[in-house]
């Protein structure tokens, strides 16, 4: 099966784009695919518990259901270790997610590595 990078740096503000992010992860999983998730700027609001429970897409389906596939599948969420800290979050973000902070490095070497890298 094929490896994507999924990198997401829309946040919660732009619902239908941020679950959209998180849906194409979720059925790529689901699909059998290896998945890395790459959440940054804006986008590290969304392992959030506020956004993990009430960000809903139009036709894109809940944020939360789809973060929970993810999850389930195997795929591994990667945070920008810098926006986050911008955004006042701490290891905390992190907790009960297969999740950690990561620098632009890892974002270039999980792109290099991957067959497909989407971008939302």
């Amino acid at each position: 099966m094929a490896k994507f990078l999924i990198h997401i740096h829309t946040g919660p503000d732009d619902t239908t784009k941020a679950a959209l992010g998180c849906l194409v992860a979720a059925t790529a999983v689901k699909q059998g695919h290896g998945v890395n998730i790459f959440l940054a700027g804006d986008g590290v609001h969304l392992l959030s518990a506020d956004a993990l429970a009430n960000v809903e897409g139009s036709g894109t389906g809940k944020l939360g259901g789809h973060v929970a596939a993810i999850e389930d599948g195997g795929g591994t969420f990667y945070l920008s270790g810098m926006s986050a800290k911008a955004r006042g979050y701490d290891e905390s973000l992190l907790e009960g997610h297969p999740a950690q902070f990561a620098m632009p490095d890892v974002l270039v070497r999980l792109a290099d590595e991957a067959d497909t890298v989407l971008c939302y």
